[in-house]
């Protein structure tokens, strides 16, 4: 919600909201106020409305990372910008534990190198590298149009690796480039920062659910 050019009679309310004089930083904090709890609402109302949406895609995610671990198997994730930090973050949760202790699980955060290709090659020869059949590449992008993603998930079915893809704004090409062995779990959003706000919390969704499957349902959603 855009707050800049309000209208006179919400300025008026917004300075006898904060008890400011007629200056001007009376009304600019206020208004920057509700632009903050804005956030809030904008993204606990996302998250509300695509539980249930995302609870199967996701579920389905749970099962694949299981297949993939309890064979043997390691998760390579990945992701461009800022969805390289959510990448880092998983790689880090997967292998040292969610909310529980328990023996690490293989997972690697892949990174651009310089390794004399372009940046959008490097994820690709990455996963050849690393990958092998059984392996799980988890991709996480907000539009799904990213070349280097879209590279790095052709070399995983070259791999015969099973992709579990975090995205947003319907997909994009990397929804259309999926198998149907493969998982989309599509954040129904056009804004970035919502967008990574739940793939966040879909990444916690799939540490949490692989801790249940390998230690049993213990109740740690309600604990401190």
């Amino acid at each position: 919600m855009a707050w800049f050019g309000a209208r006179p009679h919400l300025t008026r309310v917004l300075r006898l909201k904060s008890g400011a004089d007629t200056g001007s930083r009376g009304i600019i904090k206020p208004m920057l106020d509700l632009r903050i709890q804005q956030h809030f609402i904008d993204s606990a109302d996302l998250q509300y409305q695509a539980a249930e949406t995302l609870a199967k895609p996701l579920d389905a995610g749970v099962q694949a990372l299981m297949a993939c671990v309890t064979s043997g198997g390691k998760v390579l994730v990945c992701g461009e910008g800022s969805a390289a930090a959510l990448a880092q973050y998983f790689a880090s949760l997967f292998v040292g534990g969610f909310e529980r202790e328990r023996p690490e699980l293989a997972a690697i955060a892949l990174r651009h190198e310089g390794l004399g290709d372009p940046a959008y090659a490097s994820l690709a020869r990455q996963v050849r590298a690393l990958g092998q059949a059984g392996d799980v590449l988890l991709l996480l992008t907000a539009n799904g149009e990213e070349e280097g993603l879209m590279r790095a998930l052709h070399a995983a079915h070259e791999r015969d690796m099973t992709v579990i893809a975090l995205t947003g704004k319907g997909g994009g090409a990397v929804a259309k480039a999926l198998r149907e062995t493969d998982v989309h779990v599509g954040i129904p959003h056009d804004r970035a920062a919502r967008i990574r706000e739940v793939q966040q919390l879909a990444l916690h969704c799939l540490c949490d659910g692989v801790d249940a499957q390998l230690m049993g349902d213990q109740d740690t959603l309600s604990s401190d």
